[in-house]
């Protein structure tokens, strides 16, 4: 077992319930509310900007050229495709522009990227690794569930989402991470201890942030 085996491992509950979330259920199965997904998707659009510097300084603190071209590659991807997506979305579901840039937060959303931040000014790579890690793996494992792509929901704005994280390339970065991670494990215990605390806390907060996105009745 490795490194990232483990720590998955010690945190399961919070994983599993993340995983298998209601918000996830009804995203799987076409049936979330626009209002639901419109909340979900301003949220998570404010990680971004901490997200791409995530990735560029795992590409400067990365041990060789060759991880550091795939952090590269990632990167630009995800300012492709995925931020596409963020935009298709926003304008279907009628997102003004204010709340596209500079929404109110949510507190899970501010915690969640504080954390991000709060990993990147160690500039040190198991901390990015480990944040960058949670975020892939978790979000492909809940995608998995979705399975072949002929049961997906027929409406794009959900069976997109379901594919930018269910596809060969993905689950091959996520497999390629994962390695990455185990590689790069302190041998020392204080920081070992430190990356695992990040990594605990990244799956805390992913659960809560799907709490989060589900809105209750009187909201909607």
């Amino acid at each position: 077992m490795g490194f990232a085996e483990e720590l998955r491992n010690n945190c399961a509950a919070d994983w599993y319930a993340a995983v298998n979330h209601p918000f996830v259920d009804k995203l799987l199965d076409g049936s979330l509310p626009d209002d639901e997904l419109r909340h979900y998707l301003v949220q998570d659009y404010q990680f971004c900007d901490a997200f791409v510097a995530l990735l560029g300084q795992a590409v400067a603190s990365a041990p060789s050229l060759p991880s550091r071209l795939v952090f590269a590659r990632v990167l630009g991807a995800f300012a492709s495709d995925e931020n596409t997506y963020f935009q298709d979305c926003f304008d279907e579901l009628s997102v003004p522009d204010p709340d596209r840039s500079a929404p109110a937060l949510g507190p899970v959303t501010r915690d969640f990227d504080a954390l991000m931040r709060s990993a990147l000014a160690t500039g040190a790579y198991p901390d990015v690794l480990a944040v960058l890690l949670v975020a892939e793996w978790l979000y492909g494992d809940w995608a998995a569930r979705a399975g072949d792509a002929s049961t997906w929901p027929a409406q794009t704005k959900h069976s997109e989402w379901i594919r930018l994280h269910n596809n060969p390339e993905y689950n091959a970065w996520v497999q390629w991470l994962r390695a990455e991670f185990n590689a790069a494990e302190p041998s020392n215990p204080e920081d070992r201890n430190r990356v695992a605390e990040t990594f605990y806390e990244a799956v805390r907060l992913e659960r809560e942030f799907f709490d989060a996105a589900v809105l209750p009745t009187a909201v909607r």
